[in-house]
């Protein structure tokens, strides 16, 4: 039978939540400079170096203190829940605009 420890999962989900909601604010804000930049590819790749970097790298402290791979668990879990409300924000907060045909 798998043990889960409860104690790793908290731990890695507690360090997630707020990881991963740095990691979607930043996605915004590379987005943001990137449609406003005459060079958009060079925002979206250090964006996207800096945003992996700190998520990898906040997750193997976490899995490495825990002593367990539970916590990476838990860390997961918090960046699923993340993203999830990320999506669901931003299909609410777009505006349904109305399209209107060219010559009618």
């Amino acid at each position: 039978m798998i043990t889960l420890d409860w104690h790793a999962v908290l731990l890695g989900f507690s360090f997630g939540l707020p990881v991963s909601a740095l990691f979607f604010i930043g996605l915004a804000w590379g987005m943001r400079r990137a449609l406003a930049s005459d060079s958009p590819g060079l925002w979206l790749m250090a964006s996207s170096f800096c945003r992996i970097a700190i998520l990898l790298g906040v997750g193997f402290l976490v899995t490495a203190s825990a002593s367990s791979n539970w916590a990476i668990a838990g860390y997961a879990l918090a960046f699923f829940l993340a993203r999830l409300v990320a999506v669901f924000w931003v299909r609410i907060s777009k505006a349904p605009t109305a399209a209107t045909q060219e010559g009618t």
